[in-house]
């Protein structure tokens, strides 16, 4: 028998509700949530582009020997270059303040990207998977105290404004609105407190269509069968990437989005014809993990940067960082009075 998740006691203040015993309900700001493993989870209904992808993630966080070595020090590395230092953001906050991992996962960009100020904050994992059940045990097996839930974004067991800081990395796309979703994370979020998270940018049309013709052909399979279809997919980038050639694209195409000049051929690849990661420390698996990741979900959208500048405009959100990448779009920003 599992053990069950022990939550620290702020997590019952925050909703509203009492410590429930194992199989009992609450009700916390209009979710119905029931105790399940000393998680409380809604029941509440999910469409079915977010049932599929809800799955898709259950499974891939499941597989832990793919993400936590390589790919997890790549997440480290790659979360410092694009926010900074988790500490900057939390000046102003207060002491103690409630950080919200919304659609935590397995907490792998949460512990890379907080793990030095764990002490200092009250960590609040929420997803629409069972992912938080391997979050909460990645979190006990290193001392750390965390609150979960298992919910989704849209209808979460909290009160408006009861949020110090928002962090969701690479989450809002796999909902079935990414605008709606950025909405619904930002009510939560009190005046004065910060949001900082990332979503996918907008590829060429060649990539965007090879996206979504992946994307659809693994619909029809399960997990696994779509985990295994997607190796040879990784042994190809590998294979480029081994190459380590570079080409000279001597004009633009526009037509295609091509800028012209010199790219390794891998990373030619990759971004104008097909998602095909690769970094050499990494095995196989672990890069399998990001192919999975990227083209396994029905819900992944693509936003430009004017959408999300608009988004955030829309809903009082001052941005303070912006970083505008191939793969995404980084925010941080202010919620107003």
């Amino acid at each position: 028998m599992v053990e069950a998740v022990k939550q620290p006691d702020w997590l019952w203040e925050l909703l509203g509700g009492a410590l429930q015993p194992e199989g009992g309900s609450l009700t916390a700001h209009g979710v119905s949530l029931t105790m399940v493993g000393g998680i409380p989870r809604a029941q509440s209904f999910v469409s079915q582009a977010q049932e599929q992808t809800r799955d898709a993630f259950g499974f891939k966080w499941e597989k832990r020997d793919t993400f936590e070595g390589g790919v997890t020090d790549y997440m480290v590395e790659w979360l410092a270059e694009k926010y900074g230092s988790a500490a900057h953001w939390l000046d102003g906050l207060g002491p103690s303040p409630v950080v919200l991992d919304a659609g935590c996962g397995a907490s792998m960009s949460g512990l890379a990207f907080f793990g030095s100020v764990l002490d200092r904050i009250r960590y609040l994992g929420i997803d629409v998977s069972t992912a938080v059940d391997v979050a909460a045990r990645r979190f006990a097996e290193r001392g750390a105290q965390a609150g979960f839930v298992q919910a989704d974004l849209m209808g979460m067991p909290l009160a408006p404004g009861s949020v110090d800081l928002v962090f969701s990395e690479g989450v809002l796309h796999h909902t079935d609105d990414t605008r709606a979703a950025l909405a619904a994370v930002t009510r939560v979020l009190r005046p004065g407190g910060r949001i900082l998270f990332y979503v996918y940018r907008r590829k060429g049309p060649v990539r965007e269509f090879t996206d979504d013709y992946i994307r659809d052909k693994l619909q029809a399979m399960s997990a696994a069968e779509g985990w295994a279809a997607m190796e040879p997919l990784t042994k190809l980038g590998r294979a480029l990437g081994e190459l380590n050639v570079e080409i000279d694209i001597p004009e633009a195409i526009d037509l295609l989005d091509i800028p012209a000049g010199k790219m390794n051929l891998q990373r030619f690849f990759y971004w104008h014809v097909c998602k095909a990661f690769y970094r050499p420390e990494m095995t196989l698996d672990e890069m399998n993990h990001i192919n999975f990741d990227w083209f396994a979900p029905k819900n992944a959208h693509r936003q430009t940067p004017e959408e999300v500048r608009a988004w955030c405009g829309e809903l009082g959100l001052t941005i303070e960082r912006e970083t505008v990448e191939e793969a995404g779009i980084t925010i941080v920003a202010r919620k107003g009075p």
